[in-house]
């Protein structure tokens, strides 16, 4: 593999082929899942008619093999590529990337690269920033304008009391992940001795759990409080749970007191998360920045899908991108969703003339699905998993904790929460719980539907007399 030409085209095409891919999954699992097996890709190169994928695991290229090449296929002929062209997945140990250093380079700057290599942060963030997400590609307009004004602030001069922390919420799927991650490539870029931090509060919490099985707590505070910047997503999910708060609560003060740089997002604002979080923490959240994301308004909307096209290559008719703007409106996912599915039939049917009546038809899920946000309500949801479980309402609404009520409520909690835009401040009102009730709820049937098949035909049953798959949740 190290003597074979790898041209940057093939890169190019890769690259483009998993965008496209990526845009066609509706579910956050689906796309998280993919994302992280197709991370296992170390290489790519094109070979007498071949596209040729490289892990250097065996593992990961055999279940990269099985798992996506076929699914993957037809997203390379989105991208250009000759469809005749096969795709293989080959193991091959020797396809770890490794530094290319020119020939003509003088020894005297090869020295100096490896010195500036050396002095950068030897920290490795838990999670990787994506290197698409970037101020560049995010869509400035009146929904957001205040947030990147003050991320931008943020990268200006890190640690500043007023944007610190910056504490950025908003709905799902309206680019908080992609804002939050846009101030750490840009500080990276500007400092590469900066060690900065992107995880979320589930993964913090996970990995602080698993140092406490080791006994090994003071290794995870001495990790995270000599940190430069703290990109945190989601701390809604910290939960009610003491012990956590509790670490984060020290971590927190030990890095404002350093001057160190906390950026922080969330579905709710803080005031929302008061009985979920304790209030020292609220508080805390609530000395720096707040800033929140709206929903974007069809300019905005239109400005999105153009860029999307023009990062992807591809050329979109104005009818389209119009089309989309004015009729999916409920997040950013959504509409690229859209973008994807019409480039795929545009693909397949390229002698196709397209109007409006066409994109009504090929859209027409995704349309539905926006028309069903708008009416599906929390107590017809309750109402559907109460006569799915042969139960009441009132005894869902109940305090009752007898497993026979447990599950319809939970469930009901879980489909408010991801198959509506309704936030977590007015789903615990809706079932009068706290807010940790309700995110402890979804966490356990996400967790049930992973290992219970009767419970996932309950859940499949459920959507269906509300008129909705499973692949229609907003996440």
């Amino acid at each position: 593999m190290n003597d074979r030409q790898i041209d940057s085209s093939s890169k190019e095409l890769w690259e483009n082929a998993k965008s496209f891919y990526l845009l066609t999954l509706h579910s956050v699992e689906e796309k998280s899942q993919a994302e992280r097996y197709l991370g296992m890709i170390t290489s790519v190169a094109k070979e007498e008619g071949k596209f040729l994928i490289f892990t250097h695991n065996e593992f990961a290229a055999d279940l990269i093999r099985k798992e996506y090449a076929n699914k993957i296929k037809g997203s390379f002929l989105l991208a250009g590529a000759d469809p005749n062209l096969e795709i293989e997945v080959r193991y091959d140990p020797s396809s770890k990337p490794a530094l290319v250093v020119p020939s003509f380079m003088p020894s005297q700057a090869i020295q100096q690269q490896q010195q500036q290599q050396n002095q950068g942060s030897s920290f490795v963030s838990p999670l990787p920033l994506k290197e698409e997400f970037t101020f560049n590609e995010f869509v400035s307009g009146p929904s957001n304008s205040f947030a990147i004004a003050a991320a931008k602030a943020v990268v200006s001069n890190p640690g500043k009391t007023g944007y610190n922390p910056l504490f950025i919420h908003g709905g799902t799927g309206l680019g908080k992940t992609h804002l939050m991650q846009a101030i750490g490539n840009e500080l990276k870029a500007r400092n590469n001795s900066f060690a900065i931090c992107y995880i979320t509060a589930e993964e913090y919490l996970n990995e602080y759990i698993n140092y406490l099985q080791l006994d090994q707590v003071q290794k995870f505070r001495e990790k995270y409080r000599s940190i430069d910047v703290l990109l945190i997503d989601d701390v809604q999910f910290f939960g009610a749970k003491k012990s956590i708060q509790e670490e984060f609560f020290n971590t927190f003060n030990a890095l404002k007191d350093k001057r160190k740089q906390i950026v922080m997002t969330s579905d709710e604002p803080p005031k929302n998360l008061s009985s979920l979080i304790e209030s020292r923490l609220i508080s805390r959240f609530e000395g720096g920045m707040l800033q929140e994301i709206e929903s974007p308004n069809v300019e905005t909307r239109l400005a999105i899908i153009k860029k999307k096209a023009e990062s992807l290559s591809i050329y979109i008719p104005p009818l389209v991108t119009d089309f989309i703007a004015e009729n999916i409106k409920s997040h950013v996912r959504a509409m690229e969703g859209a973008l994807a599915t019409v480039e795929v039939f545009l693909s397949a049917n390229p002698s196709v003339t397209l109007d409006k009546v066409t994109l009504q038809r090929i859209l027409d899920d995704f349309i539905q699905k926006e028309s069903s946000l708008k009416k599906l309500t929390i107590e017809e949801i309750q109402q559907a998993c109460a006569k799915r479980f042969g139960t009441t309402i009132a005894d869902i609404l109940s305090h009752e904790r007898t497993q026979s009520l447990v599950t319809p409520r939970q469930l009901a909690m879980y489909i408010s929460r991801k198959y509506t835009s309704k936030g977590l401040n007015e789903i615990a009102a809706a079932f009068d719980k706290k807010h940790a009730t309700v995110i402890s709820g979804c966490k356990t049937i996400q967790h049930r539907l992973s290992n219970e098949p009767n419970l996932k035909a309950d859940l499949e049953d459920i959507l269906t007399s509300l008129g909705y798959k499973l692949s229609d949740s907003m996440e």
